[in-house]
């Protein structure tokens, strides 16, 4: 059974930081692309940050590019999300995502709450 859980999130002032984590076992980790993912109240689900098996050439949506940055370690099985200068507008549930390999994001964590207040 795949199990992605999420840890990290908070409240945070304007300007600061916060990093997630997301622990996956069940499936050959190393092998998979994982993915940050985050909902907004009101808003559709947004594909923020991804990440391929050996690391290189990670994927951002332009609003987090210079600020998020997504890196893995594959002995540990997790994969983080480096979040610097938070905007009130990143508040969102943030969900980590699995794709082992089928092409698309098939395995989810239940969620993490980041809130940036102003």
């Amino acid at each position: 059974q795949v199990q992605l859980v999420e840890s990290g999130g908070g409240l945070v002032q304007v300007g600061g930081s916060l990093r997630l984590s997301c622990a996956a076992s069940g499936l050959t980790f190393k092998r998979s692309t994982m993915g940050w993912f985050r909902r907004a109240p009101g808003k559709e689900r947004e594909y923020v940050a991804g990440v391929g098996w050996s690391g290189s050439a990670p994927y951002y949506t332009d609003s987090v590019k210079g600020r998020f940055t997504i890196s893995r370690d594959n002995a540990k099985n997790t994969v983080y999300l480096q979040m610097n200068s938070l905007e009130p507008q990143d508040t969102a549930v943030y969900y980590c995502a699995a794709d082992s390999g089928t092409g698309s994001f098939t395995y989810w964590g239940q969620g993490t709450q980041v809130t940036v207040s102003s």
